[in-house]
């Protein structure tokens, strides 16, 4: 085998975008210096985090010291049909490109894989001839981006071929096999760094992709009947806020629920306890729930401390009871797993989850804004600093209410205060007074009536008479001070707005105000 390329440089988890490395290594970085296509071939699951199916994937190398340094990978699906072939080879070669420029590492060289398994009748191959037209894309791709490809390997069916080698009989026709997985210097140095290969894309999609048991037609009808109910109250402005706060309620405690669980071992026993402690009737009113946009953003707060863990369980088994006719409703649930993974620290699972939200809605905005944040390497925090500040918020917003709540329940609290009409004479024998506390009950306002000519013209009253030959156009102020929040105070002051009002004393007190009429 013919030293087709070295590469060197610490390993990471990553899709379609991975960190940039350092112009110098740190001496915690774990060096591994690969010489050959075989060790190319064992490294990619480590560069990825995961066994990668049916895809095209780029990974950008940055020259020091006269060898490759690993810095962004980009993955993206072989299209089914060899005609949209150019455009995303295009479209993955441009993203890698960009995004390693915004970090600043411009690639000086690419390494590319093509991986797929073979189809009915197909042998490894194959599928390694058919593909030799998408490489050659690639290839030119690159080569127009100022990026040359210095390896290009196709794996399938446990084997690797490369399309590089030109040396004669270097390369058997049939494949060099893959060695055991676990077993290289890599895998050593790998697990040495805590890096895990976290299985295949299928492994990932099966967490979040739409139940297709026997219980999948119980949910529908669940959510059939919780539509009727929830929809409507969802449309009226009036009941929205009431929908909002049941499903955040119900929300939280079903993520208490699972915070409580029993762990068990393994990702597949896991999702089935989940959907075990979540009823039919729950999960519909929590799809229904979060479709309301002000709904999903409060529900996004749940997104660190230990709250994260219970709530990206619940925001999966939530994706997995959309089914049927409700598969675009998986948008919101799946957006809010791909939050909370990559709040958490898995970009992994967040861009999957991300990119499943936007297959069930191309035009979900928020999950389109996070997929492009998290595919750039943009840090959650600044996400996570506009949800807290939401969310402390809308907690002081909660406190104020209780507050104004409680004192108006508070006892010796007057409910019956009445404010007199304006311009009606005050009386001062206290009758009025008297008589409501005599009875117990509210007193009643004195409703007045302008005095009617024998023309059926209305009249002026004596306080209008009296301004009109004052020539003023509002009431006087009656000497004991004023009336109105700002108006003149006998020292020359103005009062502060809620200061002094006898409007506000007249409410609290439960007297008559009254104004002079000149």
């Amino acid at each position: 085998m013919t030293n087709h390329s070295e590469t060197t440089g610490p390993f990471e988890n990553g899709d379609i975008a991975g960190r940039e490395p350092l112009d110098e290594p740190s001496a915690h970085d774990t060096q591994v210096t690969l010489r050959t296509p075989a060790e190319l071939a064992d490294a990619l699951p480590y560069l990825l985090g995961y066994r990668p199916e049916d895809s095209i994937v780029l990974v950008a190398l940055h020259d020091r010291g006269g060898r490759g340094r690993f810095g962004g990978r980009a993955r993206l699906g072989i299209p089914a049909g060899a005609d949209d072939w150019k455009e995303a080879v295009q479209q993955l070669v441009r993203g890698l490109v960009t995004s390693s420029e915004r970090r600043g590492k411009r690639p000086e060289q690419m390494v590319a894989y093509v991986c797929r398994e073979p189809g009915q009748g197909e042998t490894g191959r194959d599928v390694m001839l058919r593909l030799q037209p998408l490489v050659e894309l690639l290839r030119t791709q690159c080569g127009d981006l100022d990026a040359p490809v210095v390896e290009a390997l196709c794996i399938s069916d446990g084997r690797f071929w490369s399309y590089s080698c030109a040396v004669e009989g270097c390369c058997p026709d049939d494949g060099t096999p893959m060695g055991l997985p676990g077993t290289s210097v890599l895998a050593a140095a790998a697990t040495y760094a805590g890096i895990q290969v976290r299985g295949t894309l299928r492994e990932f999609r099966a967490r979040l992709l739409p139940w297709e048991t026997s219980a999948a037609l119980e949910q529908e009808i669940a959510l059939d009947a919780a539509g009727m109910s929830l929809v409507p109250r969802i449309l009226d402005d009036a009941a929205r806020q009431s929908v909002a706060e049941e499903t955040l309620d119900l929300a939280e405690r079903i993520i208490h629920r699972f915070a409580a669980a029993a762990p068990v071992s393994g990702t597949h026993p896991a999702d089935l306890r989940d959907d075990e402690l979540l009823t039919h009737d729950e999960a519909a009113t929590l799809i229904l729930g979060l479709q309301d946009r002000t709904t999903r953003d409060q529900a996004a707060a749940w997104m660190e401390g230990d709250e994260a863990g219970p709530a990206l369980r619940l925001w999966r088994a939530l994706a997995r009871r959309c089914v049927g006719p409700y598969g675009e409703h998986a948008a919101a649930p799946l957006t809010l797993a791909g939050w909370v993974a990559w709040s958490t620290g898995d970009e992994l699972e967040a861009r999957e989850a991300l990119a499943m939200a936007l297959g069930a809605d191309p035009d979900y905005l928020f999950a389109r804004l996070l997929h492009q944040a998290c595919n750039e390497g943009l840090d959650p925090e600044s996400v996570r600093r506009c949800l807290r500040a939401e969310r402390a918020g809308r907690a002081r917003t909660e406190r104020a209410e209780q507050t104004d709540q409680a004192e108006e329940a508070a006892p010796g609290t007057p409910s019956d205060a009445v404010v007199a009409d304006p311009g009606a004479p005050a009386r001062t024998d206290g009758r009025d007074g008297d008589r409501a506390s005599r009875t117990g009950g509210p007193r009643r306002r004195r409703r007045t009536r302008a005095a009617e000519g024998g023309d059926g013209r209305s009249r002026p009253s004596r306080g209008e008479d009296a301004r009109r030959r004052s020539g003023g156009s509002h009431p006087q102020s009656p000497a004991g001070g004023p009336s109105r929040p700002g108006s003149a105070k006998p020292d020359g002051m103005r009062a502060r707005a809620g200061e002094g009002s006898s409007r506000d004393t007249a409410a609290a007190t439960g007297q008559r105000e009254t104004e002079g009429d000149g």
